[in-house]
């Protein structure tokens, strides 16, 4: 008798053990999902990414975590081995260091493998490039951002601002025919930095609306 009443308070200390860690658990992803949510969306904290780029000829890990304090450009393309994309791809190069004066960093990349990007790299199509293009194999980054185009198969040109300390402020999706333009890229990011209300328009140097 003595042994079956061990017995079952045992069971019954496990089982309150176990609900008790399921219920941290469960709490702990409730929270998790708050703080970083699975769809991009501007004003809020911008999807978590881990992924591998290729960096010149090497081969990286990439995380939104490695961008805190810092602006990021990140921006996503159809597809390597294409017509529109390597003319955006080459424009943010061109560029970069004026992205870079605005304490910005920019990262590109598509549902191609790493091993598809290092072989357009090596090609030659897309010059000396000077920013990570991160592979999004599995399409669950693109997914969680939103420009995921299920029936393709491919990423949207969908396109990212995200601010030092990793909330979304400004996010733009073209379909696939439609490039993008480097120049709006840079005045939005501007605008974001004055902290300021800038009208239609408006352009680095000139003024806000709420500052003489």
């Amino acid at each position: 008798m003595k042994y079956k009443i061990k017995f079952s308070v045992v069971v019954a200390l496990c089982l309150t053990v176990l609900l008790t860690v399921c219920s941290v658990t469960t709490r702990a992803d409730d929270a998790a999902h708050r703080i970083r949510p699975r769809s991009a969306k501007v004003g809020e904290p911008a999807p978590a990414f881990k992924v591998e780029a290729i960096e010149g000829v090497g081969v990286k890990t990439v995380s939104l975590d490695d961008y805190h304090g810092k602006w990021l450009v990140l921006f996503f393309y159809p597809a390597d081995f294409s017509f529109i994309c390597p003319t955006e791809i080459t424009g943010f190069n061109k560029e970069l260091e004026r992205f870079k004066k605005l304490n910005a960093e920019v990262l590109g990349g598509s549902v191609d493998g790493k091993f598809a990007h290092l072989a357009w790299v090596k090609r030659g199509d897309l010059g000396e490039l000077k920013y990570p293009l991160f592979s999004d194999i599995k399409k669950e980054m693109a997914e969680r951002y939103g420009v995921l185009d299920a029936k393709e198969g491919v990423a949207l040109r969908g396109l990212f601002i995200i601010d030092p300390d990793g909330v979304v402020q400004y996010q733009v999706v073209h379909n696939l025919s439609v490039g993008r333009s480097v120049e709006e890229i840079l005045r939005v990011l501007e605008g974001l930095q004055t902290s300021n209300l800038c009208p239609l328009n408006w352009k680095p140097g000139q003024k806000t609306l709420n500052k003489s």
